[in-house]
């Protein structure tokens, strides 16, 4: 099909991915941080766990009016709900990964030197890695199927827009089109995902 309101499907597609892509980077860069100084510190967890335990169980889309109060209707609304989205998963994730660190490796450094600062870096990060990227993943899908209902709510363009002004103009091919798209871009992010993975956790994946 051709033009879609003012846009191609490529530009609507383009328009989520924007969207998604800067939440998700934003989310988990925090969430990655936040998870593993709680999993390592037990007094940024006494400060920070009884927050993100309210937080967590609430769902992303249910974020979406007070994301509007806060932020209006603009392009911060629908980044915000996409931000929730991953911080959650990535801290539940990272900080399993802290937590799981071996503890037998991180005596063994202590005897030989090693600072508190060079034990996180060397040890506690990497040996989380392989969790953090489970929970990429996971967030990956979630900020994707997030970002669309936030744009069923209110939006001028991307493929959730797609799929309601399809429904409101009666356009059963504009639905159809708007579904099938969300599922190949979705397929194709989990695809890079565990590419990435697979490169990025090849020294986890040889040592197992």
């Amino acid at each position: 099909m051709g033009k879609v309101g003012k846009h191609s499907i490529i530009v609507h597609a383009g328009a989520s991915l924007q969207r998604v892509l800067i939440g998700y980077v934003i989310g988990s860069g925090v969430g990655i941080l936040l998870g593993l100084l709680m999993g390592w510190y037990p007094t940024v967890k006494a400060i920070f766990w009884p927050i993100f335990s309210i937080i967590r169980p609430i769902p992303s889309i249910a974020w979406i009016p007070i994301s509007i109060i806060w932020f209006g209707l603009g392009e911060n609304a629908k980044i915000f709900i996409v931000f929730i989205s991953s911080f959650a998963n990535l801290t539940l994730n990272a900080y399993s990964g802290a937590k799981s660190t071996d503890r037998r490796l991180v005596g063994a450094a202590r005897m030989l030197g090693a600072g508190a600062g060079q034990i996180f870096f060397t040890i506690v990060l990497p040996g989380s890695v392989p969790q953090i990227f489970a929970g990429l993943q996971v967030a990956m899908s979630s900020a994707w199927a997030t970002v669309m209902a936030a744009e069923m709510v209110r939006s001028s363009e991307g493929l959730g827009w797609m799929i309601v002004t399809g429904m409101s103009n009666n356009n059963i091919e504009q639905i159809l089109t708007g579904i099938v798209a969300i599922g190949i871009v979705g397929f194709i992010l989990a695809v890079l995902m565990r590419k990435a993975e697979e490169v990025l956790c090849r020294w986890n994946k040889s040592a197992v």
